[in-house]
């Protein structure tokens, strides 16, 4: 059995300077069969061919809040219901898992300072909550290829060596062979390229982030994909936040 890792970030990484009114990191991903990953394409699709008539059309969470970057058909009520009911549809309906890891910066620095690559720490529990979600499913083997948006060639070669010393020394939970056994590729793929399941972790990483900002505000679309966050024995394990 063949899975995919789509890992996409909302907020920023950095923690020398950043906007205190979105003190916060997420690194989010989306664990999908490549059975399941054909069906929720094909929904997408068909979405994106309703309202553009076209496929090209990146869904984007920040440009479709704003209304902006091909979605100012959005600012029609009725068009905009029946899109995020189509939309909302799909994260609902699909068969996916979500592992994901939200750094609150301001606790974050106070416990372990400015140093460090926040991006890095999420990728690791990310890599370690994907190899405890693969040795829950029934096959006896599976393949894991994952795909993270591309940042720029620094950041990406960066992060690429991260993985790499990852699969040579493990997690604190997970020996580095056990992590080999499933991951087989970590990709770099820009936005521009409409990998669909990429969209799919962008959709999904903002109301993680705002529910993890404030449980208190209603956040429909967390109720949405809050029964897609990975669980063990009924318990939620899929959303890490630190410190």
């Amino acid at each position: 059995m063949k899975y995919f890792l789509f890992i996409d970030e909302c907020g920023d990484q950095n923690l020398a300077s950043f906007d205190f009114s979105f003190p916060i990191f997420t690194l989010c991903g989306i664990l999908i069969s490549e059975n399941d990953y054909f069906e929720m394409g094909s929904k997408v699709i068909a979405m994106k061919q309703k309202y553009w008539n076209s496929q090209e059309v990146i869904l984007h969470s920040r440009d479709i809040r704003k209304c902006e970057k091909g979605f100012e058909i959005l600012f029609d009520p009725e068009i905009k219901k029946s899109f995020y009911n189509d939309l909302n549809g799909i994260m609902q309906d699909s068969h996916y898992t979500i592992v994901a890891c939200s750094i609150l910066k301001e606790p974050y620095i106070r416990k372990y300072g400015r140093f460090g690559d926040v991006y890095a720490v999420s990728l690791s529990y990310i890599i370690e909550r994907s190899v405890f979600f693969l040795d829950g499913q029934a096959q006896s083997a599976a393949d894991l290829c994952a795909y993270a948006e591309k940042r720029g060639t620094k950041e990406d070669a960066s992060l690429l060596n991260y993985y790499n010393e990852v699969l040579d020394r493990g997690t604190y939970f997970v020996k580095p062979e056990r992590i080999r056994q499933y991951f087989k590729s970590f990709e770099f793929r820009s936005k521009k390229e409409n990998l669909i399941g990429l969209q799919i972790s962008d959709i999904a990483a903002y109301p993680i982030t705002r529910y993890v900002l404030d449980k208190t505000v209603k956040n429909p679309a967390f109720n949405i994909i809050e029964p897609k966050i990975y669980k063990q024995s009924g318990i939620q394990h899929g959303l890490k936040v630190l410190p």
